[in-house]
């Protein structure tokens, strides 16, 4: 399983040498078990320098055990940690309704201010096969685009995932045969959270209807994601054919981007507002409010966030710092 791991991160150029890694560990299983992968690459010299972050979420009364059973784990493979109470983090983060994302952005925070303040390359994260499967049934279900359903990516920015091809079941085992202790969280059975549920239910049931189940749903999700790739690869080429710059500003022709076909026309839309690093919401009634305005005749100006505006001049439109 170590060599079949160690194959999926060359394949997808997960750690390049020396790389410099934060390592998310919540004490569980996957992460426990991420820690003992990278430590050995460590040993071998493939990672420069590892340090193992944990965040305690404070959901518990028993919540300081899980910090210091981290610390003591990751000193027995030679790991420095860093812990820390989400009371003491000094960031605002708006809670809107769900306690498992209000956590999961609070991490990303953590994390993030820990890979800068010690000048590290990557974080990884212990996501593994069955978290894929969660995942692409959580975004189901909340609607998401062909590129949500692709659902995790193995790297995503600084963030990487080793363990996303391992099933969940040869870690346990992994785990067990080598005596590694590691934490049970009883939040993970609670069906409050929409993961759980989904884990608990449906999941089983659709192995249970079909013994195919995990293998075709991973070659369903490879296709996807081919798909994704061509989709991508198609929306970047476009955007050039048909954007330009112009005294400083980058043009895209009005004409041609409304003869798109609407597919095509909002990723090149999404794909031009990230290129040019405006922050908005991915819902299809923000991209349908740009769509209206690009259809109105005449010059025109449009607010679309607080510090951007569209301006619209003839043939051509631009996106305007405020």
């Amino acid at each position: 399983m170590i060599k079949n791991i160690e194959t999926f991160i060359a394949e997808h150029r997960l750690i390049p040498n020396e790389s410099a890694i934060v390592l998310g560990l919540s004490g569980g299983p996957d992460s426990v078990f991420l820690l003992h992968l990278l430590s050995q690459l460590q040993k071998k010299g493939k990672v420069k320098k590892l340090i193992a972050a944990h965040l305690d979420h404070q959901w518990r009364t028993s919540s300081d055990k899980d910090a210091q059973f981290c610390l003591d784990i990751a000193k027995k493979y030679g790991v420095s940690t860093i812990t820390q109470k989400i009371s003491d983090l000094k960031i605002s983060l708006k809670f809107e309704g769900s306690k498992e994302e209000f956590g999961r952005r609070a991490r990303r925070y953590f994390f993030e201010k820990i890979k800068k303040e010690n000048n590290c390359d990557l974080i990884a994260l212990a996501h593994h096969a069955q978290d894929q499967q969660e995942t692409f049934f959580i975004r189901l279900i909340r609607g998401s685009s062909l590129s949500g359903l692709t659902a995790m990516k193995p790297k995503h920015g600084v963030y990487i995932r080793p363990l996303l091809e391992t099933n969940k079941k040869d870690i346990l085992d992994f785990l067990k045969q080598n005596n590694v202790p590691y934490l049970i969280d009883p939040s993970n059975v609670l069906e409050d959270f929409l993961r759980n549920r989904i884990r608990k239910h449906v999941i089983p049931a659709l192995a249970k209807c079909d013994k195919r189940f995990d293998k075709n749903f991973f070659e369903t999700l490879g296709r996807l994601k081919k798909t994704e790739q061509f989709l991508e690869q198609l929306t970047e080429k476009t955007f050039a054919e048909i954007a330009t710059e112009k005294t400083g500003n980058l043009c895209v022709n009005l004409k041609k981007l409304l003869h798109l076909h609407p597919v095509l026309q909002y990723r090149v839309i999404m794909h031009w507002l990230i290129k040019q690093n405006v922050t908005f919401p991915v819902t299809e009634g923000f991209l349908d409010e740009i769509v209206r305005f690009l259809h109105q005749p005449g010059s025109k100006e449009h607010q679309i966030h607080h510090d951007w505006t569209l301006v619209k001049k003839k043939e051509l439109v631009h996106i305007k710092k405020l």
